[in-house]
C-alpha cells in the first residue's frame, strides 16, 4: 500500500488475502495486467464498437499502449497520481480508462452529470492531480468545468478529447500519436493499493468513495462473467454511463477478462438502442436501472424489432414492478433476469431460467461463493429470520471494508468484524435450499433516482443557501420510469416570493449542482412535519407528496 494511502483504505485482513489468494479468487496481478493479459489472449476477437470504430482486442491494446505511453511521456503525471475522468460513452473514454490503469494512474471515476463543485470536491479528497474530459459533451459543458477547475488551481493538469484543448490544457490526438511505438514502461504495483475509485451514489460535505483494490475488482469483474457465462460469442450492449461503476464493472471489464464484445451505445435513447440492436445482434443487455427497460417497453419501435439475440435482459438497482417484469417477459419474450449491486461491491443475480418466486420477487443470490450475505436487526445486530425484513449487511473478496479517508463515517456504515451495512432493507427468502434476497426499501436518506442516487442533505444544504428559504427538505417521490424523483419541501422566509421548480433549479445550478440532483417538484410550506422526539419527519413528507402525485392521476383518469 503506498505512502498516501496507509493512513485512508481500510485493509482486508491478512488471513482473508491468504484465503483468497489460496483458492484462486485473487491471482497476485494487478488490475492492468489482468485486462492486458486478456486482450493479449482474444487478440483477434471483436473487442469495441461504437458509431466510430471496431476494434479487434489487438487493435484496442494497440491504442491504450500508445494512450500509456504518451499521457506519462507528455504531461507532469507519474505512476500512482489520481486522475478525475468526466467523459461520455465514446471510444476514447475506453481507451484513456486502460490506458491509465496501464501507467499507473489512477482513474476516478466521476460522471458527466457531475458539476464543477462535485468535481473540485472529489478531486480534494483523493488528491487528485489530473482531470481528462470529453470537450464536445453538452455543447462543451464539461470543458469549461475544467477550464474553472485548472484556473482555480484545484487540479493542476487537464487533457482533453474531442475538442481543442484551452490554453494549458493537452490534447488526448497529441498524446496517443506521442506515444504509437513506443512500449509503457512496466510499473510496479502495490497489489493491496487503490486501482479505481468509484463513487457510492452522490457526495455530501465529505464525499463516499470506494477504493476498489487491484485483486478484488478484477475478481468482481470476472466473477460476473462467470455467473454469466460470457464467453467470446457474448455481445453486451451498454448504454448507461460508462465510468459509473456499473459501467465498469457489469460491462466493460468482464467483457475484456471473458473476450466478449462490448457495443458502447453514446446514450439510452430507445431508437438508437433499437438500432444497435439491429444491427449488432447484442446477447446480453445489462440495464440497470428498470427506467431503460420501462421506456423500451412503451417505444412503439420495440415491438416490431427482432430482439430474438437477446438471452439475458438483466435489469436492477431497484424491484422491478411485478407488472412490467410480466409485460418484458410475456410481451416481449425477453429473457429477464434481475440483479443489485453497488460500487461497495457485493453483486447478486438471477439465475437463468429461474422460477417466478426467485425471478419477480427477489435479486437473486451473490455471484461469489464467499460472499457472505446477512439480513440484520439493525438495531441488535442479531440476523432475522428468513422473509423478515431487516437491513442488508455483506462483506467477502470484492466488497470493501472502508470509505476513503472517512474514518467516521466508516465506524457507523461497517461492523467491528467488516460486514458493510448497506442502509438497504430487504429479506432473504429460502427457495429449495438457496438463499435469495429481496431489496425493499432503505434506511439512509438517499432518492434513486433512475441509475444516480441523490444525497438529500448535500441538496438541502445548498437550497438553505438561498436568503430567502428559512429551512428546506428534500424527499423521495414515486415516479413510474425512474422510481424516485427528488421533490423540496420549503418554508420561505416572511415576505419573500415562493420558489418554484425553476426559480430552485436557477439557484442551485449557480452553485454548480448537477442538473439531475434538482428537484422536480417543490412544495412550499409554513412549517414542517416533526416526529415524536422533535426531528424532522421525512416519512410523513414523503407520504404527503405521494398522496399528492395519487390525488393528481386521480384527477386526471
Amino acid at each position: 500500500m503506498s505512502n498516501r494511502d496507509v493512513d485512508h483504505v481500510v485493509a482486508y485482513p491478512d488471513e482473508m488475502i491468504v484465503r483468497y489468494r489460496s483458492e484462486g479468487l485473487w491471482r497476485e496481478r494487478s488490475l492492468s495486467d489482468e485486462l492486458t493479459a486478456a486482450c493479449n489472449d482474444f487478440a483477434a476477437e471483436t473487442a469495441l464498437v461504437t458509431p466510430e470504430v471496431r476494434w479487434t482486442y489487438a487493435e484496442l491494446s494497440a491504442e491504450v499502449d500508445a494512450f500509456a505511453a504518451g499521457v506519462i511521456a507528455g504531461t507532469d503525471l507519474a505512476p500512482g497520481d489520481r486522475v478525475m475522468f468526466q467523459l461520455g460513452n465514446t471510444a476514447e473514454t475506453v481507451v484513456v480508462y486502460l490506458g491509465a490503469l496501464r501507467a499507473g494512474l489512477v482513474p476516478v471515476c466521476t460522471l458527466a452529470q457531475h458539476g464543477a463543485r462535485e468535481i473540485g470536491l472529489l478531486a480534494a479528497h483523493v488528491n487528485a492531480r489530473g482531470l481528462i474530459t470529453q470537450g464536445d459533451f453538452d455543447g462543451g459543458r464539461l470543458l469549461d468545468i475544467a477550464r474553472s477547475l485548472i484556473a482555480d488551481g484545484a487540479l493542476e493538469i487537464a487533457i482533453v478529447t474531442r475538442a481543442t484543448p484551452f490554453d494549458g490544457a493537452v490534447a488526448y490526438e497529441d498524446l496517443l500519436e506521442s506515444g504509437r511505438g513506443r512500449t509503457p514502461a512496466p510499473v510496479a504495483q502495490a497489489l493491496t493499493d487503490v486501482a479505481v475509485f468509484q463513487l457510492s451514489g452522490g457526495t455530501t460535505g465529505l464525499p463516499k468513495v470506494a477504493p476498489r483494490l487491484h485483486e478484488e475488482y478484477a475478481y468482481n469483474s470476472r466473477e460476473w462473467a462467470r455467473a454469466l457465462e460470457w464467453t467470446t460469442d457474448t455481445t453486451v450492449l451498454y448504454p448507461l454511463p460508462l465510468m459509473h461503476n456499473a459501467g465498469i464493472a457489469l460491462a466493460l471489464q468482464p467483457a475484456i477478462l471473458s473476450g466478449a464484445t462490448t457495443v458502447l451505445a453514446p446514450d439510452a435513447k430507445i431508437d438508437g438502442l433499437l438500432d444497435l440492436i439491429t444491427a449488432e445482434h447484442p446477447t446480453s443487455l445489462p440495464l440497470v436501472p428498470p427506467a431503460v427497460a420501462i421506456r423500451m417497453l412503451d417505444h412503439p419501435r420495440t415491438a416490431s424489432t427482432d430482439l430474438s439475440s437477446i438471452t439475458q435482459y438483466i435489469v436492477g438497482g431497484q424491484k422491478l414492478p411485478l407488472e412490467v417484469a410480466h409485460r418484458l417477459r410475456d410481451e416481449l419474450r425477453l429473457p429477464l433476469r434481475q440483479m443489485f449491486g453497488m460500487a461497495e461491491g457485493m453483486f447478486y443475480v438471477t439465475p437463468e431460467n429461474a422460477p417466478d418466486s426467485v425471478l419477480l420477487d427477489t435479486v437473486g443470490a451473490p455471484i461469489s461463493p464467499l460472499d457472505e450475505a446477512r439480513v440484520v436487526d439493525p438495531l441488535t445486530g442479531h440476523d432475522v429470520p428468513a422473509g423478515e425484513l431487516g437491513e442488508l449487511w455483506m462483506r467477502g473478496p470484492y466488497t470493501i471494508r472502508g470509505y476513503y479517508r472517512a474514518a467516521e463515517h466508516n465506524a457507523s456504515a461497517f461492523s467491528a468484524d467488516g460486514f458493510y451495512r448497506s442502509g438497504d432493507l430487504g429479506r432473504r427468502h429460502h427457495i429449495d435450499g438457496v438463499d435469495y434476497f429481496s431489496v425493499d426499501g432503505r434506511i439512509k436518506d438517499v432518492i434513486n433516482r433512475g441509475v444516480e442516487k441523490i444525497h438529500a442533505e448535500e441538496v438541502e444544504e445548498l437550497i438553505l443557501r438561498n436568503p430567502d428559504v428559512e429551512t428546506a427538505a428534500v424527499v423521495a417521490m414515486p415516479d413510474p420510469v425512474l422510481g424516485e424523483r427528488a421533490c423540496a419541501f420549503v418554508v420561505m422566509r416572511d415576505g419573500t416570493d415562493p420558489l418554484t421548480v425553476e426559480t430552485l433549479g436557477a439557484h442551485l445550478a449557480a452553485h454548480g449542482l448537477a442538473k439531475y440532483k434538482f428537484p422536480e417538484r417543490v412544495e412550499v410550506r409554513d412549517q414542517l412535519p416533526l416526529s415524536n422526539v422533535g426531528k424532522l419527519s421525512r416519512k410523513d413528507l414523503r407520504d404527503e407528496v405521494a398522496r399528492l402525485l395519487d390525488n393528481e392521476s386521480a384527477r386526471l383518469a
